[in-house]
C-alpha cells in the first residue's frame, strides 16, 4: 500500500488543516507570528511588506513548524513502535485493538462536536515559554512548546491521528508518515498565513463567525472515521483507492 492511496494519510493531513482552523489555534496566529518573528503587528499587516520582513516571517515560520513537527512526528513514531510491539505479543487480538481505536476516535469526535465534554481526558495542559530566547533556536523552542500544548481543541484531532498511527498496521515508519502528514496539514496554512498576513487578516475577519460550525463538522468527521475504523472500512476504502489510483515506479 502506498501513502497516496492510503486514506488514513489524507485523514491525517485534513486533521492538521482542521487543527489550524480550530478556535484554539486560528485566533492566536497573529500573536504567534509577532512573538516568533519579533516584528510588530503593524509591520506584519502592511499590505506591501519589505523583502526583509517577508524573509524574516518565512524563515521563522518554517523554524516554528519544524519545532512542532519534531514533537508530533516523534509521538507518531512512539505510537507505531508501541503498538507494533504490542501486536507481536497479541496477534490474535488485533481486531480488538482496532475496535478500541475506533471507539476512542469516536469519543474524540463526540467531545469535539460539543455533544459531551470529557474534561478529565482532554483537560488543558500547556508548556509555556514566557521569555523567548533570541534567534531561530528560540523560535524552534516555541514550536516545541506549541506542540506540547494539549488543548481541548487540538487534542481530540491529534489524539485521533495518534490512534490511527497505533492501529493494526502500526510500525514506526507508518506512525512517522501519518504524523508528518498531520504536521504538513497544520504547517502549510500557518506558513501561508505568515507570508500573506494582510490577506490572512481579511479572510479571518470573514471566517471567524463560522469557527464553531467548523468545530462541529470536525467532530462529526471524527465520529465517522471512528465508526469506519471500528467496522474495518478504512482498509477497504484504501484498497479501492489503490485500485483506482495505482502508483507505478
Amino acid at each position: 500500500m502506498n501513502p497516496s492511496a492510503d486514506v488514513t494519510f489524507w485523514i491525517a493531513f485534513s486533521g492538521g488543516v482542521l487543527s489550524f482552523f480550530s478556535p484554539c489555534v486560528l485566533p492566536l496566529i497573529p500573536s504567534y507570528l509577532t512573538y516568533i518573528t519579533g516584528l510588530s503587528f503593524g509591520q506584519l499587516k502592511d499590505e506591501n511588506p519589505t523583502a526583509k520582513v517577508r524573509i524574516t516571517v518565512a524563515l521563522h515560520s518554517l523554524t516554528f513548524i519544524a519545532g512542532f513537527s519534531a514533537v508530533f512526528i516523534t509521538l507518531g513514531a512512539i505510537a507505531g513502535i508501541a503498538s507494533f510491539t504490542f501486536q507481536e505479543h497479541l496477534r490474535e487480538g488485533l481486531m480488538w485493538v482496532q475496535k478500541v481505536g475506533g471507539i476512542l476516535i469516536f469519543l474524540f469526535g463526540v467531545h469535539m462536536s460539543g455533544l459531551f465534554h470529557f474534561g478529565v481526558l482532554l483537560g488543558e495542559k500547556r508548556v509555556q515559554i514566557h521569555s523567548k530566547p533570541h534567534g531561530f533556536v528560540g523560535t524552534f523552542l516555541v514550536g516545541l512548546a506549541f506542540a506540547a500544548g494539549w488543548t481541548p481543541c487540538i487534542g481530540p484531532i491529534l489524539g485521533a491521528i495518534l490512534a490511527l498511527a497505533a492501529g493494526t498496521n502500526a510500525t514506526a515508519s507508518h506512525g512517522i508518515l501519518l504524523l508528518s502528514a498531520y504536521s504538513a496539514g497544520l504547517g502549510i496554512p500557518f506558513f501561508l498565513s505568515g507570508v500573506l498576513f494582510h490577506s490572512f487578516l481579511t479572510a479571518f475577519n470573514r471566517f471567524r463567525k463560522h469557527i464553531r460550525l467548523l468545530e462541529i463538522f470536525t467532530g462529526v468527521l471524527l465520529m465517522v472515521v471512528g465508526a469506519m475504523l471500528f467496522f474495518d472500512l478504512l482498509g477497504r476504502l484504501s484498497g479501492y483507492l489503490y485500485r483506482w489510483f495505482p502508483v507505478t515506479g
